[in-house]
C-alpha cells in the first residue's frame, strides 16, 4: 500500500486528536477512540477525524462526545446518517447551547433508526433548491421554503418536514414534498384564508369542528384546481394517494362534485363544510394536504394586509402628485376606482388593476402592480378603502415598519429577535451553514438637510452633463440585427454567403436583411454602500457624490434602482439602512439621506448580499444587478475576518447567482485583488486606486454592465 491507502497508525490517530480536542488543555483521553478508529480503512478514518475537526471547531467537548459516541455505532451508522447527526448537533449549539447539543449526541441510537428511513426517503435540506425554483415557478406570490415540524404555510412561507420516509422510494418521497408545495401554494393562490372564513370560525359555536369540515371540502377544490393548472403532477398525486393508501372514496367524490368547477370559490368550500360539519363518515384531509396553521397565518396576513395597504395609498398619493401637481395635502381629496374587471373564479388570472383618478384612467406604476395582485390574491378585490390616497403622513409605510421594534432596542434588557429577519451563515470549518444565525434589521438612514447635494453638482458640473447625455443615449439605445428574415436593409455579409452557397449547389439562406431594433431596457439595480467605520473621511464623501451622480444620471436614464447601506456589530447586531427603496422617488428626503450617510461599525458583507437578493428577487425585471461599493475585505470583530468572512461572502454571492441575480463589486481597497478574484471571479470587480476618481467609475461601470 502507498502511504496514502495505508491505514493510519495508532500514535497517529491520538496526535490527531489530540490536536483537534486541545488536550493540552482539556485533559481529555484519546486513547480508548483512538484504537476503535485505527481498526477502521484509511478513507474511513480520515472521514471520522475531519468530522471530530469541524465539530470542534465549535466547541471541543462537544467534538469529544461525539467521537466517543461515534466509535460505538460506527458499525451500524453509514456516512450520510454520522454527518446529519453532527450537523443537527452543532445546529443545536448554535441554537441552544451545549447542553442541548450534547443531548443530541447522546441520542446516537435515534439516529441509527433513522438511517433506514433515510436510505428510502427524501430530505428537505437536499432538494429544497428544486423545491424553491418549483415554488417559484406557480404562479400568485413568490413564497419561501423553510423546515418546519409539519407541513403547512403561513401564506408567505411553506413549511415541510425534515425528512419524508412514507413509501419504499426516494423518488416518490420527493413527489410528496413537490404536491406539498404545490397545495400549500395553492392555499394562499387561490384564496382559501380570504375573509369569509374567518367570519364562519367567529360565527359557529364549534370552530375546530368547523375548520377540520372546511379543509377536507378545500382540499378537494384545490385538487381540482391542480388537475386544471398541473395534469402532469395530478397525475402523480392520484398514484401517491393510492400508495399511502388514501384513496378517494366514489361517494366522496361525489359528494364534492361540485367543487370541482373552475368557477368553484372558497365560499363554496365554506358552504359544504358547513352542511356537512360533524358527519362520522367525512374524511379527513390527505397527508399530501399538510394542515392549517390559522394562528400563524392570521399573525402574518394581518401584517401583510396592513403593510401593502399603507404602500398602496403611499403609491396612489404618489400618482396624485405626479399627475396634478399638487402637494401631499391635498392628495386625499381624489378618488380612485378599480375599472378592471376580475372574474370572481377561483383559479382566474390576478389581473394587473386599472385605475381611474376622478373618472380618467390612469397608468398604473410598476410597484403598484406586484402590489395590487397580492392584495387581491389576499382579500378577492381591492377595497373602496385601499383606493383613498394617503394624506401627508399618513399610512407611511416606513413607519409601520419601524414601528415593530426600533433596532437599537436589542442591547436594551434581555436580548430578543422580534422583528428581525434571521439568516444563515456558511461555516467554512463546518461545511455547513449556521442556520438562521445573523439577525438583520433595516433602519433609515437619518436625512441631513444641508447644502451637499447642491454642491457636489456644482463641484462635478461638467461630469453630471456629460452622465445625463449618456445615459439619455443608452435610453433611446437602437441595435442593429442582422441576418434577418424581414428587415430595413440589404444585409450584404449575409447576402455574399448566400450567393456562394448557391454557386456551389447548397440551399441559399432567406435571412438577408438588417433591422433596427429599440432595445427595450428592463433593469432592477441595488447599490450596496458600505457603511463601516473605515469609509470614514474622504472615502464616505466619495461615496456620497458617487450615489448623486448615479442617481442624477438613472433619473434621466428611467431604470429602477434602489441604494442600500450596510454595517453591523457581531452576527446579533447586522443593519441594513434604507437610503431609497424601489418604489421611492429621488426627492429631497432620499437626497438628504444620501448625504445624511455616516460611518457605522464593522464590514460583516454575508448577510447584506443575502438580504438585498431578496428584495432584488422580488422585482419583476429581466435583468438584476447587485453593485457593491466597499472600500476592504468582510470582517467583523466576533471571529468574522479572515477567510470565515471571505468564504461566507463567496457563498452569499453564489446563492445570488444562482437566484439570477449578477454582483459585481467596486472597491478602493489595493489588496483586493488578493481577494475579490475568489469572491466576484475575474471579470466581476473593479480598483479604483484614486478615491477622488471613484464618482466617475461608478457611473462608468454601471453604463458598462448594462449595456
Amino acid at each position: 500500500l502507498t502511504m496514502r491507502q495505508r491505514p493510519l497508525a495508532l500514535d497517529e490517530i491520538v496526535t490527531c486528536l489530540d490536536v483537534h480536542l486541545e488536550v493540552e488543555f482539556s485533559f481529555l483521553k484519546t486513547g480508548q477512540p483512538a484504537q476503535v478508529i485505527a481498526g477502521l480503512a484509511r478513507a474511513e478514518q480520515e472521514f471520522i477525524l475531519d468530522w471530530v475537526r469541524r465539530v470542534a471547531s465549535i466547541n471541543v467537548q462537544l467534538a469529544y462526545a461525539f467521537i466517543t459516541e461515534a466509535v460505538a455505532v460506527l458499525d451500524r451508522m453509514d456516512r450520510a446518517t454520522i454527518e446529519d447527526w453532527a450537523l443537527h448537533a452543532m445546529d443545536t449549539y448554535d441554537q441552544s447551547g451545549l447542553k442541548s447539543a450534547l443531548e443530541v449526541i447522546r441520542a446516537a441510537e435515534r439516529f441509527v433508526a433513522f438511517a433506514h428511513e433515510r436510505k428510502v426517503g427524501s430530505v428537505f435540506g437536499e432538494c429544497a433548491g428544486v423545491l424553491l425554483r418549483f415554488a417559484h415557478g406557480l404562479s400568485g406570490r413568490p413564497l419561501r421554503l423553510e423546515e418546519g415540524p409539519c407541513a403547512f404555510t403561513d401564506t408567505e412561507t411553506i413549511f415541510l418536514p425534515r425528512l419524508l420516509a412514507r413509501l419504499p422510494a426516494p423518488h416518490d418521497n420527493f413527489l410528496i414534498y413537490k404536491a406539498m408545495v404545490a397545495f400549500l401554494g395553492a392555499q394562499t393562490r387561490y384564496g382559501s384564508f380570504r375573509d369569509p372564513l374567518w367570519q364562519a370560525l367567529a360565527q359557529t359555536a364549534r370552530p375546530e369542528r368547523l375548520l377540520t369540515s372546511f379543509h377536507a371540502f378545500e382540499s378537494m377544490r384545490l385538487e381540482a384546481v391542480i388537475e386544471r393548472e398541473l395534469p402532469g403532477l395530478f397525475r402523480e398525486i392520484v398514484r401517491l394517494r393510492r400508495a399511502l393508501g388514501e384513496d378517494f372514496d366514489p361517494q366522496w367524490l361525489e359528494l364534492t362534485s361540485e367543487l370541482r368547477r373552475s368557477d368553484a370559490t372558497q365560499t363554496d368550500s365554506l358552504t359544504m363544510a358547513d352542511a356537512h360539519q360533524g358527519r362520522a363518515d367525512l374524511p379527513a384531509p390527505g397527508f399530501l394536504h399538510g394542515e392549517l396553521q390559522l394562528e400563524q397565518v392570521r399573525a402574518v396576513m394581518s401584517a401583510r394586509m396592513e403593510r401593502e395597504k399603507a404602500r398602496f395609498r403611499s403609491i396612489l398619493r404618489d400618482i396624485v402628485t405626479e399627475l396634478t401637481g399638487q402637494d401631499a395635502a391635498d392628495a386625499s381629496g381624489h378618488r380612485f376606482a378599480d375599472r378592471g374587471v376580475r372574474q370572481t373564479a377561483a383559479e382566474a388570472d390576478l389581473e394587473d388593476v386599472q385605475l381611474t383618478l376622478d373618472g380618467q384612467p390612469v397608468a398604473v406604476p410598476e410597484n403598484a402592480r406586484a402590489l395590487s395582485r397580492s392584495i387581491v390574491q389576499d382579500i378577492g378585490r381591492i377595497p373602496d378603502d385601499y383606493l383613498v390616497p394617503a394624506g401627508p403622513g399618513e399610512y407611511d409605510p416606513r413607519l409601520l415598519q419601524d414601528r415593530e421594534l426600533d433596532p437599537d432596542d436589542v442591547w436594551q434588557g434581555v436580548y430578543h429577535e422580534i422583528g428581525a429577519h434571521l439568516y444563515s451563515e456558511w461555516d467554512f470549518r463546518r461545511q455547513h451553514y449556521r442556520k438562521q444565525w445573523c439577525a438583520v434589521r433595516e433602519k433609515t438612514v437619518a436625512p441631513a438637510y444641508d447644502d451637499f447635494h447642491r454642491a457636489t453638482l456644482l463641484k462635478h458640473g461638467a461630469l453630471v452633463g456629460h452622465l445625463r447625455k449618456t445615459f439619455e443615449a443608452l435610453r433611446d439605445d437602437n441595435r442593429l440585427l442582422k441576418r434577418q428574415q424581414h428587415g430595413d436593409d440589404v444585409d450584404i455579409d449575409a447576402l455574399v454567403e448566400a450567393l456562394a452557397d448557391c454557386r456551389d449547389g447548397s440551399e441559399m439562406s432567406d435571412r438577408l436583411f438588417t433591422r433596427l431594433h429599440r432595445t427595450e431596457r428592463n433593469i432592477a439595480v441595488i447599490f450596496m454602500v458600505d457603511m463601516s467605520g473605515s469609509t470614514k473621511g474622504w472615502i464616505n464623501d466619495a461615496e456620497r457624490e458617487s450615489l448623486i451622480l448615479l442617481a442624477e444620471a438613472l433619473e434621466t436614464l428611467g431604470d429602477r434602482y434602489a441604494i442600500y447601506g450596510f454595517s453591523g456589530m457581531a452576527r446579533k447586531r447586522c443593519e441594513i439602512y434604507r437610503i431609497k427603496a424601489f418604489d421611492e422617488a429621488f426627492d429631497d428626503e432620499v437626497k438628504a439621506r444620501i448625504s445624511g450617510i455616516r460611518p457605522q461599525d464593522y464590514t460583516r458583507m454575508g448577510f447584506a448580499i443575502r438580504h438585498l437578493s431578496r428584495i432584488l428577487s422580488e422585482v419583476e425585471a429581466r435583468t438584476r444587478v447587485l453593485i457593491t461599493i466597499s472600500d476592504g475585505k468582510p470582517d467583523d470583530y466576533d471571529g468574522y475576518r479572515g477567510e470565515y468572512g471571505i468564504e461566507d461572502t463567496r457563498r452569499a454571492l453564489l446563492e445570488a447567482r444562482r437566484d439570477g441575480i449578477h454582483p459585481y463589486c467596486i472597491t478602493i481597497d489595493k489588496e483586493a485583488r488578493d481577494y475579490l478574484p475568489h469572491l466576484y471571479g475575474p471579470a466581476g470587480y473593479t480598483v479604483v486606486d484614486e478615491v477622488s476618481a471613484l464618482p466617475f467609475k461608478v457611473s462608468d461601470i454601471y453604463r458598462r454592465l448594462t449595456t
